[in-house]
């Protein structure tokens, strides 16, 4: 009776340890298939990225002018982010200059576009800050607006750099429930360096011809 007991003992021993490698090896295969996903995701994402990267560069080569350059990258930016709206800063010592992208505009529509809404002092916070700014940090910089444009709004600003110089930034927002994804601000993160010295070499052409 006693050996039984010892057997069993030892039986029910091998059979926790069993068990407990099992729970570790499978605790390791959960981990590699976790980790094989989120390198799967990571490659399509930068799959994703670099298809627009390729498009937009397409698009925009060999542009010569200003307004043609960033009537081509609208256009690509609007595919990309659907039902937004685009405007380009462009900063001038203590002054900027705004590029809109062009809309048709309803009779009855008094409203005035959100970039109206931008002031010195606001253009050259953001530039300074030099990174991707959402509204509400647009807002801790003293952008003023109307309560009732922030109903179901969402708006960016991408820094153009240039050189390690921000030159200004790409002003993108959109009315809807949906707020603009962060997959497509990336992609747009993306391209905006290349856009930058895109418009330094197109601004330097003008400043040659005049």
């Amino acid at each position: 009776m006693y050996k039984k007991e010892i057997r069993y003992d030892k039986l029910r021993l091998l059979v926790h340890r069993v068990n407990k490698d099992r729970k570790r090896q499978a605790k390791k295969i959960d981990l590699l298939c976790n980790d094989l996903i989120g390198a799967h995701r990571n490659f399509i994402k930068n799959l994703d990225v670099l298809r627009f990267a390729a498009n937009f560069y397409q698009s925009i080569i060999g542009i010569k002018n200003l307004d043609d350059l960033f009537d081509a990258a609208a256009c690509c930016l609007e595919d990309e982010i659907k039902d937004a709206q685009l405007a380009f800063f462009l900063r001038h010592g203590d002054s900027f200059d705004i590029y809109s992208a062009k809309y048709p505009k309803k009779e009855d529509d008094k409203t005035e576009p959100f970039e109206s809404f931008f002031s010195n002092e606001i253009v050259n916070d953001i530039c300074k800050d030099n990174r991707l700014c959402s509204i509400e940090q647009m807002m801790t910089m003293g952008l003023q607006l109307v309560p009732s444009m922030l109903n179901d709004f969402s708006a960016y600003a991408v820094p153009l750099i240039n050189c390690g110089t921000s030159i200004g930034f790409i002003l993108i927002y959109r009315t809807s429930k949906e707020a603009i994804p962060a997959e497509q601000l990336d992609n747009a993160a993306s391209v905006s360096t290349g856009l930058a010295r895109a418009i330094v070499a197109c601004q330097s052409v003008y400043s040659n011809t005049d």
